[in-house]
């Protein structure tokens, strides 16, 4: 009894604390891109609206980049102290991955971060947009490792094992092949996408909230244009690595394939549900709506492909099935919905009707909350899917716990994190909210400094 609360405390605190903060790394990188698409378009024509815009958005980003790195520490201590046995086991992995993560993440990103921040004036617009893309380079080569590292766990490669009972532990033998394991590319590309969604209706959101409120409208207009393009093409990319990623999960984890349809019985024509309720004790998916034979022609490409049941599983082996249902299914659900808001959006847009839409700009500002639900639900589903295992098929979660962790301390240190993180909620949502009412600054219309001297040549086109 005491090893299973110690272990349900465990999961919880590990659950919330990389719950919060996986709320703003794909925040950062997201809106990393707008930065450069939006400092890349001043590049091109000069204009100063553009120099406005990437002064506004770099100050958002410099709030979800802060906030990101504070919560992101955490963790860390987690696996040493509630998780000491999986770290032992895993560490030769997560060494490599964090080293790496270190190197051609954090050097990049802590390098050009300052000149992005501070460098306005300072430098010419051209040091100054290449520090943006390094800027962003960095946070996507972040998420690179660390979803390298996660997806071992999912699909363990290029390793061995050494040692025996609670001194064994995987040992890499074949860096790529750890790298490139069969799950790693497949998740980077969705996890990817679902950041870049992520900080594009942020900035659809607050544009919209602007033309709304019928402020800064010229700024809200070209922020919009920017949000929209990159979270359209984005959302519809979606389409095609979440598919990629449901495939390579049922050839490499079919039993999270299966928590992902309620799918018990092996056998052809396995039915994909739109919705519905999963009873585990009867093994069969209630209130649901069906579709025969479209989850086998999905994952290959054949009607009558027979599909891995639950069953095959002993039950001690099987996810938590109704929960990983629900979170995988909302998750393809707001998929579509953003796949629809974005299309009928650009829709209006090109038929000039967007900007005095009040229903579309509403839908817009609320359209932050999209990505944000689907990346945490998404998250759950593939976590909670991969269960009983902490590494899939070698390490059991129960086994992985600290040998001398307490409840009573986990659950203190459970309660302090959740005061703690309250708190920086609280302050980043202030902050947020004083930056996006203060708006875009006048004077950012007027590049000075060697900004200024470097766009002396296109001053002409700028003053129109």
């Amino acid at each position: 009894m005491e090893n299973l609360d110690v272990l349900i405390l465990s999961r919880i605190q590990f659950a919330f604390t990389i719950a919060f903060h996986y709320i703003y790394p794909p925040l950062s990188i997201g809106l990393g891109l707008a930065l450069v698409v939006i400092e890349g378009m001043w590049m091109k024509t000069g204009l100063p609206l553009y120099h406005q815009m990437a002064r506004f958005w770099t100050k958002v980003f410099a709030l979800t980049f802060a906030i990101g790195v504070a919560t992101g520490i955490v963790m860390e201590f987690e696996f040493g102290t509630n998780w000491a046995t999986y770290s032992r086991y895993v560490g030769d992995v997560f060494g490599s991955a964090l080293a790496a993560e270190g190197i051609f993440a954090f050097f990049l990103e802590s390098g050009f971060l300052a000149i992005l921040l501070f460098g306005w004036n300072k430098v010419g617009r051209k040091m100054h947009f290449f520090s943006t893309c390094m800027v962003c380079l960095g946070a996507h080569f972040s998420a690179v490792w660390i979803v390298v590292a996660n997806s071992w766990q999912q699909t363990p490669a290029g390793y061995h094992i050494v040692g025996e009972g609670v001194h064994a532990r995987a040992e890499i033998i074949d860096f790529w092949a750890m790298v490139f394991n069969p799950s790693s590319m497949e998740r980077l590309s969705h996890v990817i996408g679902g950041a870049w969604l992520a900080g594009s209706t942020l900035v659809m959101s607050v544009s919209a909230w602007y033309l709304l409120k019928n402020k800064h409208t010229k700024f809200a207009k070209a922020s919009l244009k920017v949000g929209l393009a990159i979270a359209l093409v984005t959302s519809l990319l979606q389409l095609t690595t979440g598919h990629k990623s449901a495939v390579g999960v049922a050839k490499n984890q079919p039993a999270k394939m299966a928590a992902f349809e309620g799918h018990y019985e092996t056998g052809p024509k396995a039915a994909l549900f739109l919705g519905g309720w999963v009873n585990d004790k009867a093994e069969k998916v209630q209130f649901g709506i069906g579709v025969p034979g479209m989850l086998s022609w999905l994952l290959h490409g054949d009607v009558n492909a027979p599909v891995t049941g639950l069953r095959e599983f002993v039950k001690a082996d099987r996810p938590p099935v109704n929960f990983v249902f629900q979170t995988y299914h909302l998750m393809i659900g707001i998929g579509f919905g953003l796949i629809g808001l974005t299309l009928l959006s650009a829709f209006l847009l090109w038929r000039g009707k967007l900007f005095s839409s009040k229903p579309m700009l509403l839908l817009l500002v609320l359209s932050v909350l999209g990505p944000q639900v689907a990346n945490q639900v998404g998250w759950f589903s593939a976590e909670v899917g991969r269960q009983p295992w902490i590494v899939y098929g070698l390490l059991r979660t129960s086994d992985g716990l600290s040998k001398v962790v307490q409840a009573n301390v986990v659950l203190t240190s459970l309660v302090m994190f959740t005061v703690v993180y309250l708190l920086l909620f609280a302050v980043f949502v202030y902050l947020l909210n004083d930056k996006i009412h203060h708006g875009p600054d006048p004077d950012d219309l007027q590049v000075t400094g060697r900004l200024g001297d470097s766009l002396a040549h296109k001053t002409g086109r700028a003053d129109e």
